[in-house]
C-alpha cells in the first residue's frame, strides 16, 4: 500500500526535502513523507488534470461532506457538511481566522511552536504572547496557569496545534476542556491548526477542539497525512453558519484562494484514503518504536517524551551538545534545530521519521555516530 521513494526519486518529487542538502546529506528535517502518493489521491489529480482543471467552481467541491465523513469514521465527530470554507493552506486560514474572526488584541502562542506560528501574529500585525514550555518539565502540558496570566493581561485570541508539533502531544479531553473554560472566562477566541489530527498514533485519542468548544476556529487540510503540500488546500471550520457566510463572502486575496487541484485531493484523500492512512500509522508507529529502542540503546542520556501524534520527534539532546542539528550536519544528517521552535533552546531537534525503516536507521546512526564524537 505505501509506496517507497528511492533516494533518486525523492530528490525529484521532494524539491525543497531533498534538494536543499548537499549530496550525501540525509534529510529528516522538512515535513514531507519519502513516500509517493496515496493512489486515491494520486489518480484523481491525474484525472482532474487530464480533464483541464480551471478555476474551481463555487462551493467547495464535495470538500465538506468528504471531510465529515472521515471526522465521524475516525472520531465519532458529526459535522455538517457544510461546516467547511474552503482555504488554500493551514497559515492562510490561520491569518484569515486572525483577519476576519477573531477580536483585536494581542495572541498566545505557546512555545516551542511551528515557527510560521509567530510569524502569522506579525504579518496581521498583532502583539505576540509567548508562554514556554520549561524544556524540563516531565510531560509536555499546555500551561494553563502561564495562559491564563496572558489572557488576564489582555490576550484575546491563542493558536492551539491539536496534536503538537513539535512535541508530538495528543492533549486530553480534559486538557482541552479547561482551556475552553479560561478561554469562555477571559472572552478568548481559540484557533486550531488541526493538521495532524488524522496521524494520531495507537495508544493517543484525539479530540477536536470543536466539541469542547463550538466558538472555534479550527483550520486543517488533507496535505500533512497524505504527503500533498503541492496541491494547495485546506478548509477552516467553523459550526456558525453566520461566520461561514462571512469567511465565504471575503474577497479572494482575503480567502488565499484555493486552487481546484486541492479540492480534488482533499476529497479523494478524506473520502477514500483509510487504508493508505492505516498504512501509514502502523509504519509510523513501527518507527516511533525504532527511535525509542536506538536513543535507549545508544544516547541513554537522550531525552524524549513518548511519541503520540504526528511524525515529527522532538528530542532533548542537551547532555551531548548544545547544537546537535549542527554536529548532525557534519555527518551528513540534516534535522531541523529546536531553536527554530523555541528562539534560544540550545540541545534540542526535530527529527522526520516518515521515511522507510532501512533509511531511519541510517538516519540514527549518523545521529549516534556525531553526538558520540561530539561528546568525546
Amino acid at each position: 500500500m505505501l509506496r517507497d521513494l528511492t533516494d533518486d526519486q525523492a530528490r525529484t518529487a521532494l524539491p525543497l526535502k531533498w534538494g536543499d542538502v548537499e549530496p550525501g546529506v540525509l534529510p529528516a528535517w522538512v515535513a514531507e513523507m519519502d513516500l509517493r502518493l496515496a493512489e486515491p489521491v494520486e489518480e484523481a489529480l491525474v484525472r482532474a488534470v487530464r480533464l483541464g482543471a480551471g478555476y474551481p467552481a463555487h462551493g467547495d467541491g464535495g470538500l465538506g461532506a468528504a471531510f465529515a465523513g472521515f471526522a465521524d469514521r475516525h472520531w465519532g465527530w458529526r459535522l455538517p457538511d457544510d461546516a467547511c470554507v474552503p482555504t488554500g493552506s493551514v497559515m492562510g486560514g490561520i491569518r484569515l481566522a486572525l483577519e476576519a474572526l477573531c477580536p483585536p488584541g494581542p495572541v498566545v502562542v505557546p512555545q516551542p511552536c511551528y515557527p510560521p506560528f509567530r510569524d502569522v501574529v506579525a504579518v496581521v500585525g498583532r502583539e505576540l504572547v509567548t508562554v514556554d514550555l520549561d524544556p524540563d518539565a516531565d510531560v509536555a502540558t499546555l500551561d494553563l496557569e502561564g495562559v491564563e496570566r496572558a489572557f488576564a493581561a489582555g490576550a484575546r485570541t491563542y493558536l492551539l496545534c491539536n496534536p503538537h508539533n513539535p512535541l508530538g502531544r495528543v492533549w486530553t479531553g480534559a486538557e482541552l476542556e479547561a482551556l475552553a473554560a479560561l478561554a469562555r472566562r477571559y472572552d478568548v477566541r481559540v484557533v486550531a491548526d488541526e493538521i495532524h489530527a488524522p496521524l494520531t498514533l495507537p495508544g493517543a485519542t484525539f479530540t477536536p477542539y470543536l466539541t469542547v468548544d463550538e466558538t472555534a476556529a479550527v483550520v486543517t487540510s488533507a496535505s500533512k497525512s497524505f504527503n500533498m503540500p503541492a496541491v494547495h488546500g485546506a478548509q477552516l471550520v467553523l459550526l456558525d453558519e453566520a461566520e461561514r457566510e462571512r469567511a465565504r463572502a471575503l474577497p479572494v486575496p482575503a480567502q488565499n484562494a484555493w486552487s481546484a487541484l486541492g479540492i480534488a485531493a482533499g476529497v479523494a484523500a478524506w473520502r477514500d484514503g483509510d487504508a493508505w492512512l492505516a498504512a501509514l500509522v502502523e509504519r509510523l508507529d513501527d518507527n516511533r518504536r525504532l527511535l525509542a529502542d536506538t536513543l535507549a540503546a545508544e544516547l541513554p542520556a537522550a531525552r524524549m517524551r513518548p511519541l503520540e501524534a504526528t511524525y515529527l520527534a522532538w528530542v532533548d539532546l542537551r547532555a551531548y551538545d548544545d547544537d546537535p542539528a549542527a554536529t548532525a550536519l557534519l555527518h551528513g544528517l540534516r534535522v531541523s534545530p529546536g531553536g527554530d521552535y523555541q528562539p534560544g533552546l540550545p540541545g534540542h531537534v526535530r527529527v522526520n521519521l516518515a521515511t522507510s525503516p532501512a533509511r531511519l536507521r541510517e538516519i540514527l546512526q549518523r545521529l549516534v555516530t556525531g553526538l558520540r564524537r561530539s561528546a568525546s
